[in-house]
């Protein structure tokens, strides 16, 4: 008889909820009943990222988020920061590290009006995303933003006052702020098993909200990602588009998973789980390793 010790630990991979509670919650209890309850109860749960922003219960998603090591102590959780944290991290003024603000909006200045950066209480001292995240965008643009180019008006909604109110810094509890400083850049997982066409393959797992950039020495990439250096405007790791879309040639076996792109992609290692988007109708998707099955919070409804 097979060894049941010797099977697989499952590993999910949750993709971008921005905001949308019932969507989290359904999900949450598909897999729980698609799952056998020794495997999911053990599990190691990596969320990719974007919590917040777009839908309405910002406050409700991390409030369930900050339960579960508590509720599931077996399981292992791992909370990834997508550039929508990293934006209201740097609003409330809960990034960890040093940075000089106006070196991290040299660069760009010359969005700033469009972009409608926040110019109240405390931006002085504001990383650039921070502002973005606060500010109120340009309509005129052509784009639909509810407040700023982050759609942060939900979030600010969701503590109960307006967009772009300094009273967020003061409203948004401890132990959020507490999340919001503590989610990671980047986190590495080794012999994780995957189901493949030639059986079963034990690979490293590198998740990452955005991805890894191509031509840029991995090593380093992945340092920059763990020390969490706020000193630069932006994270191409969390917020890059297509020069983070492929794997690095340089990783072999090395399953590089993350959210962040609006859509739901799976080419060989690569995994990209955002069927999302954050958009209201849109479906919340989550990949279970080994088995590579994706489950969405609309399954089993009529």
């Amino acid at each position: 008889m097979a060894d049941p010790s010797n099977k697989p630990r499952t590993v999910i991979c949750l993709g971008d909820i921005h905001g949308y509670l019932t969507k989290l919650l359904n999900l949450w209890s598909n897999l729980q009943s698609q799952i056998d309850p020794d495997s999911f109860n053990t599990a190691t749960i990596i969320f990719l990222g974007d919590y917040c922003d777009r839908g309405p219960d910002t406050r409700k998603v991390i409030d369930f988020l900050i339960s579960l090591p508590k509720r599931y102590p077996n399981q292992k959780h791992v909370f990834l920061s997508g550039n929508h944290e990293f934006a209201f991290a740097g609003f409330i003024g809960v990034l960890e590290g040093e940075f000089e603000a106006k070196e991290t909006w040299k660069e760009y200045a010359d969005n700033e009006e469009i972009e409608g950066w926040y110019k109240g209480e405390g931006h002085e001292k504001m990383h650039l995303q921070g502002r973005i995240w606060g500010g109120w965008f340009d309509v005129a643009q052509g784009i639909d933003c509810k407040g700023s180019i982050f759609d942060a008006a939900p979030t600010f909604g969701s503590y109960g006052v307006s967009h772009g109110s300094s009273e967020l810094m003061k409203v948004v509890p401890e132990d959020h702020k507490k999340f919001l400083a503590d989610v990671v850049w980047v986190h590495e997982e080794d012999d994780v098993c995957i189901e493949t066409q030639e059986g079963v393959k034990h690979c490293k797992l590198i998740a990452v909200h955005a991805g890894l950039e191509k031509g840029k020495n991995v090593r380093e990439q992945l340092e920059f990602l763990k020390a969490k250096d706020v000193s630069v405007p932006q994270v191409t790791g969390l917020s890059g588009r297509k020069n983070v879309w492929d794997i690095p040639e340089e990783l072999t076996e090395t399953v590089v998973v993350g959210g962040h792109h609006g859509k739901l992609h799976i080419e060989g290692l690569r995994l990209i789980i955002d069927e999302g988007g954050g958009l209201e109708g849109n479906p919340l998707a989550a990949i279970v390793l080994p088995s590579m099955k994706i489950v969405r919070d609309t399954d089993n409804l009529s």
